[in-house]
């Protein structure tokens, strides 16, 4: 209250700045000391509670800051994709990327998101099937000047439109994930056709059980922010699409080794993970779904740390690893650690024990390191490690709560199965659909050309000479 009173006084100078002199700096001065002194000596009166419109506010503009921090994941996993395919196909990638974005935020607004939240039955197991979302009645009156309405609108602690953003960016997220694994071989319109379905139906459904009330809720499934809900989900799918599409043309020889094919660009992928990195803050810290506190301030900082904590785990674990399962100290390898480590912590980053966040991130990273060579042997070709990122660390996040954080290993690998077992048969049939009537895969002569010349017409890199690869 002191410091409302001497902001609304019409003092000579200093606090607001109005005239100038000896007088007005005599003002400033003892008001300043009048203000420390309360923050020093009165802080039960300085820090009071907030008020409700407060509390709407911040609670608002987090929703929508720590969105944007995870929207702009997506230009990590561009980065990271066109820096990983080869500079024949980068510009389709750039092209994907911003199209599933662009699908995942109109298909969310359009019905997704009231299959995830709106009507969700406790127990239940999909949310209403009906078209658009917007503010609720209340908020449109008030901003048409109908001051009477704020106190309903303020009763629901956050605006409509705000956590429906926060929401649809992690739609986003998880059709990145597919973008990369099904890179330089997929039809770009082919692909879109299935990120519809996936952020249309499919995400939505996985969400309405879980985060939406339905019954892997209300049989006590714990996943913080999305280690199997976004993740895994992304990485089923994008392993069903894998399967279908099949690998790259010679990218496994008959005699059963891998032909390598490295990075076009390691900055940029390198740059990428960092880009991730960053919105993962977002991603974890924002999923406290709130800021009206000291204990969602404390909570936030804990989750941050416990996010940085274990990516870097996932770094050094996979980095020392890679040597004995790559045969080679792997910069790659490195970088999916990070992103593995960033994975398994999302299932439970609000641990108060930090050491915990160690210990996930680098079982994250080991489970990636080895799960890279795994899908090697078997053939399934993954164009940058996000199966192995995604899914494996993603289901062992999942199933870490149950040592870090008070989950029930029956519920977490109940919601495990449960959830993987609906995506990927789910995909598989999607994609099976796809593929016998408009084509999964490109022609073996866009392949060889690249799908940048061959399907966009424009080249990433027009000033180089692509040089003929091995038959």
């Amino acid at each position: 209250m002191l410091v409302r009173f001497i902001a609304s006084k019409d003092y000579p100078s200093g606090l607001t700045g109005k005239r100038t002199g000896p007088l007005g700096r005599v003002h400033a001065g003892v008001c300043a000391v009048a203000v420390i002194f309360l923050l020093l000596f009165s802080p039960s009166a300085a820090f009071a509670a907030i008020d409700q419109e407060s509390r709407f506010v911040l609670n608002s503009f987090s929703f929508l800051i720590w969105g944007a921090l995870v929207m702009w994941m997506c230009a990590g996993f561009t980065m990271l994709e066109a820096g990983s395919v080869r500079t024949k196909n980068a510009s389709v990638i750039c092209l994907k990327n911003l199209g599933l974005y662009s699908i995942a935020g109109l298909t969310f607004y359009l019905v997704g998101y009231n299959i995830m939240y709106v009507g969700v039955e406790p127990g239940g197991f999909i949310g209403s099937i009906k078209f658009l979302y917007g503010s609720t009645s209340d908020e449109i009156a008030l901003l048409a000047g109908q001051a009477e309405a704020t106190a309903a609108v303020l009763e629901n602690s956050y605006s409509t439109m705000s956590d429906w953003f926060f929401q649809m960016v992690f739609v986003a997220t998880t059709a990145s994930i597919v973008s990369g694994t099904l890179a330089e071989r997929v039809k770009l319109w082919s692909f879109f056709i299935f990120i519809t379905v996936l952020t249309t139906i499919i995400y939505p459904i996985i969400g309405s059980w879980t985060w939406g009330g339905g019954w892997l809720s209300e049989m006590g499934f714990m996943d913080f922010a999305g280690s199997t809900i976004v993740h895994s989900t992304g990485g089923w799918a994008a392993l069903a699409g894998a399967i279908i599409i099949g690998p790259r043309k010679n990218k496994f020889r008959d005699d059963g080794s891998v032909r390598v094919t490295p990075p076009s660009n390691v900055p940029a992928v390198t740059l990428g993970v960092f880009i991730l990195w960053l919105g993962w803050f977002g991603f974890n810290g924002g999923s406290q779904l709130q800021l009206s506190g000291a204990a969602d301030a404390v909570a936030i900082s804990n989750i941050l740390v416990n996010t940085n904590l274990s990516a870097a785990a996932g770094v050094m674990t996979a980095i020392g690893l890679s040597r004995l399962i790559l045969g080679r100290i792997d910069l790659l390898a490195g970088l999916n650690g990070a992103i593995a480590g960033l994975v398994a912590i999302t299932a439970a980053p609000d641990i108060v024990d930090h050491y915990w966040a160690i210990i996930i991130g680098a079982i994250g990273g080991a489970i990636c390191t080895i799960g890279i060579k795994l899908m090697e042997r078997y053939k399934v070709d993954d164009v940058v490690g996000a199966v192995s990122a995604h899914l494996f660390a993603g289901i062992w996040g999942t199933l870490a709560v149950c040592i870090a954080a008070g989950g029930n290993i029956v519920v977490q690998a109940t919601g495990i199965v449960a959830i993987g077992a609906f995506v990927f048969i789910t995909s598989i049939v999607v994609w099976i659909i796809i593929d016998k009537t408009l084509g999964a895969r490109i022609s073996p002569t866009i392949e060889d050309l690249g799908q940048d010349t061959g399907e966009l017409g424009i080249e990433a890199y027009p000033e180089f000479v692509l040089m003929p690869e091995e038959d």
